[in-house]
């Protein structure tokens, strides 16, 4: 079963802005985007003018549910997409999926800056996140069945995204490499 959490926000920005909540482990021995193949988004995310929406596995065995609803709604979502780390979110909802996820716009000023560092910079507030920018946080708390506060943390990840965008901007997404 999956679980959806709504809220109407308006905020000042056309397009939407995705966050995925993941279990797994990076590929160190691939390099480009075969390098996300062992992570499985378990929290979809996204947030556009009129409010935030986010999809949640409560286990292991409602991930193709998931999947299905996350085919089912990305078409639905108005262009351009945001994300943070665009590679990341690219590359995981394209092996998920089993096709293409292009993001139009990188929230992070430079490919690995530390979101953490941009809220701080930005003074953008914690929107109550139980763990503070960390997804390997979210990540344990999900696999333990604390779905109350992985969701909390996908919901402040939007939160700040979208500050970070509306305070900053965006730049456009580092090129993926595939191996041939």
């Amino acid at each position: 079963m999956t679980r959806i959490y709504s809220e109407e926000i308006q905020s000042a920005f056309e397009g939407t802005i995705i966050d995925l909540e993941t279990i797994g482990e990076l590929k160190s021995d691939e390099e480009g985007c075969g390098r996300y193949r062992g992570i499985t988004p378990v929290i979809f995310g996204f947030i556009h003018k009129d409010g935030l929406e986010i999809h949640c596995a409560t286990d292991e065995y409602s991930i193709p549910e998931l999947r299905e609803t996350v085919r089912r709604l990305l078409p639905q979502l108005k262009r351009p997409f945001y994300a943070f780390n665009a590679m990341f979110e690219s590359s995981v909802l394209s092996h998920f999926l089993g096709q293409s996820v292009r993001i139009d716009g990188e929230l992070n000023r430079e490919r690995f800056e530390a979101k953490r560092y941009a809220v701080k910079s930005l003074g953008i507030p914690n929107y109550e996140d139980p763990f503070y920018d960390s997804g390997r946080a979210c990540m344990g708390a999900w696999l333990r069945g604390d779905i109350e506060n992985a969701v909390l943390h996908n919901r402040s990840c939007l939160l700040k995204e979208r500050d970070i965008l509306l305070r900053r901007g965006f730049r456009e997404p580092d090129a993926l490499r595939t191996q041939p």
